[in-house]
């Protein structure tokens, strides 16, 4: 790394809190001399009533581009320039790339997710999802699985000041796939959860719960809920396996861990920051396997 780093080394970071556990420094600076690209990518442990601080620390610095984790998604998209189509759609950002000052706001988290589960052989299309999480992967999660031909989606979250953007989420939804059947239900309805999940193809965990250190929680409180032939994916990819997962595993699911998703969103990051392709097979072997 030292040897890479010069006078013109563009600086790229991952801001959230916490940040200490991410394997995206890795996964970035590897990439980055394996392309001979002069960039250098840390994480910054960046709170949520620091977040417009930091944004503008960016233009300051010139930083080529941020990646953007819990819990500062949906602040960090209120001081962008300019949204994609998803991030409007969505109102949170994981991606943001600096052009000369002018800050573009990107979601990649839901394409993350849909390619993850690709990656494992299965097809999101026709299918029931359950989420847990109101935040802003969770809603990437289900706006990407909607657009990609999801037949119903239940969506858990917690019922405080923020569960009425929940259900707005669940209307743009419906608008952008009239077809679909969306539900929203407050998350502590642990007898609904278990309905809704016991009746799906797909369960996914997007929130925090599972992460270190909350590391021996899980957000499924009755495992009755589990079944062999259920799909259930967690977007916490530290612990690789959380509690979520294991007890899904011994209840013979079929569990996808959060690596692959940070993985592919990273690819799709990657390349709205250098316009090239990130080396994902050897990214996947070095840093996935």
């Amino acid at each position: 790394m030292e040897a890479r780093i010069t006078g013109h080394t563009g600086l790229l970071a991952l801001i959230g809190s916490p940040v200490g556990h991410s394997g995206s420094p890795a996964m970035y600076n590897y990439s980055f001399e394996r392309l001979g690209l002069d960039y250098a990518y840390v994480a910054l442990d960046i709170k949520e009533n620091e977040v417009k601080a930091a944004i503008d620390a960016m233009r300051l610095f010139h930083m080529r581009g941020c990646n953007v984790t819990m819990p500062d998604k949906v602040e960090a998209a209120k001081y962008m320039d300019e949204l994609s189509p998803a991030a409007q759609i969505i109102g949170a950002v994981n991606t943001i790339v600096n052009d000369d000052g002018k800050l573009t706001g990107y979601i990649t988290d839901g394409e993350g997710f849909v390619n993850n589960l690709k990656d494992h052989g299965i097809d999101i299309r026709g299918k029931k999802i359950t989420v847990a999480g109101g935040g802003g992967a969770a809603t990437a999660i289900q706006v990407q699985c909607a657009l990609d031909g999801a037949r119903e989606i239940s969506i858990f979250n917690i019922k405080d000041a923020f569960f009425e953007r929940t259900l707005q989420t669940a209307e743009k939804i419906k608008k952008a796939v009239p077809e679909i059947v969306v539900n929203v239900y407050d998350i502590a309805d642990t007898e609904r959860m278990t309905e809704e999940i016991a009746s799906s193809d797909i369960f996914a965990n997007a929130t925090i719960v599972g992460m270190k250190p909350m590391e021996n929680e899980s957000v499924v409180k009755d495992l009755a809920a589990f079944r062999p032939g259920l799909v259930v994916c967690d977007a916490v990819y530290n612990p690789e396996e959380t509690k979520l997962l294991r007890e899904a595993k011994e209840a013979g699911c079929t569990c996808v861990g959060g690596k692959g998703m940070l993985l592919w969103q990273g690819v799709a990051a990657f390349k709205l920051y250098t316009g090239m392709d990130m080396p994902v097979e050897e990214v996947k072997e070095k840093f996935f396997s």
